[in-house]
């Protein structure tokens, strides 16, 4: 079994061959000026209103790709899909909620902002973003020989968005993450008994997680590990990383295992190219969502709207 963290060359070389295949699609679109819009539209439009910009998310996520994928589609050629971070582009809407201006935005579910905001989705009706997704939990092959433990409590743990969006919620209010996955399972006993119940405690035997810097996996791999710690006591790291490190480190056996791996859509092709070099343990939650979100006080309803 292969400890330590996502450092040394055979990351660096799965990264290289990741490059690829698994980019955002595409040139990055040059910066325009504000208002520098070619197309026909209105004054009043929401395209004008909100200067004909989508706000983004990492360059090179599935839902960017989606989102350029869609505005093709759509025949959006005059709009901009900004990159970011998903702080920043929480950070963009909850100013604009504030202040009751007009935002478009790239959004997943479960995500706090929906339970924080009233936010709705546009209508996709073209099927661009797909069908719900699930969040799979991803092992190392061996785990199950290794830390039979870990791998009894991963292969059970499932919860809903509504669960997780409670965490997310109370760490975008303050809340440290280790302390509101705590407050969680404290709260939610009996769900947290069932995940545990007939295995053995690990006694100090060392674990590690990886996940990707999203309000939802920060809240679902905080959980897991506070659960692996207080009732198996394993010692656990997280690794907090980048989505192709993240697929990497665990089909190359440097990572015990993620619960953060969005499927068939957002890592689609992760999992064509490392699913045979890891274990698939199913989804840890469905009912998720992608698509693009405006704050419910928006007069536009579908994707197909911004086109006028």
């Amino acid at each position: 079994m292969k400890k330590g963290t996502l450092k040394g060359m055979a990351v660096a070389l799965g990264l290289s061959m990741l490059m690829a295949g698994c980019a955002s699609g595409g040139a990055p679109q040059e910066n325009k000026p504000a208002g520098d819009n070619t197309g026909t539209a209105a004054p009043n439009s929401v395209g004008a209103l909100v200067d004909h910009k989508i706000i983004g998310i990492d360059p090179g996520a599935g839902l960017m790709k989606a989102t350029e994928k869609a505005m093709k589609e759509y025949d959006l050629k005059d709009w901009e899909l900004v990159e970011g971070s998903s702080a920043a582009m929480t950070a963009a809407l909850t100013q604009a909620y504030k202040d009751k201006k007009p935002i478009i935005v790239t959004g997943w579910t479960p995500h706090w902002m929906f339970s924080k905001f009233e936010m709705k989705y546009l209508e996709d009706p073209k099927g661009v973003f797909g069908k719900d997704e699930q969040i799979h939990t991803i092992v190392r092959k061996g785990l199950k020989e290794d830390q039979p433990s870990a791998y009894a409590f991963l292969d059970n743990f499932s919860w809903t968005p509504e669960d997780m969006e409670k965490v997310m919620l109370a760490i975008q209010e303050g809340k440290k993450p280790e302390d509101a996955a705590a407050e969680w399972v404290k709260n939610n006993e009996a769900t947290v008994n069932k995940w545990v119940e007939g295995i053995q405690p690990a006694e100090g035997k060392k674990l590690t997680l990886a996940y990707v810097a999203w309000d939802s996996e920060i809240a679902s791999t905080n959980v897991v590990k506070t659960v692996l710690e207080q009732k198996l006591k394993y010692k656990v790291e997280m690794s907090q990383v980048e989505a192709g490190p993240m697929w990497v480190g665990v089909s190359g056996g440097d990572v015990d295992g993620m619960v953060a791996a969005w499927l068939p859509t957002t890592h689609e092709d992760y999992f064509k190219k490392l699913g045979k070099d890891v274990e698939d343990l199913g989804p840890n939650l469905t009912g998720t969502k992608l698509g693009l979100a405006v704050p419910s006080y928006m007069d536009i309803n579908s994707i197909e709207d911004l086109k006028k």
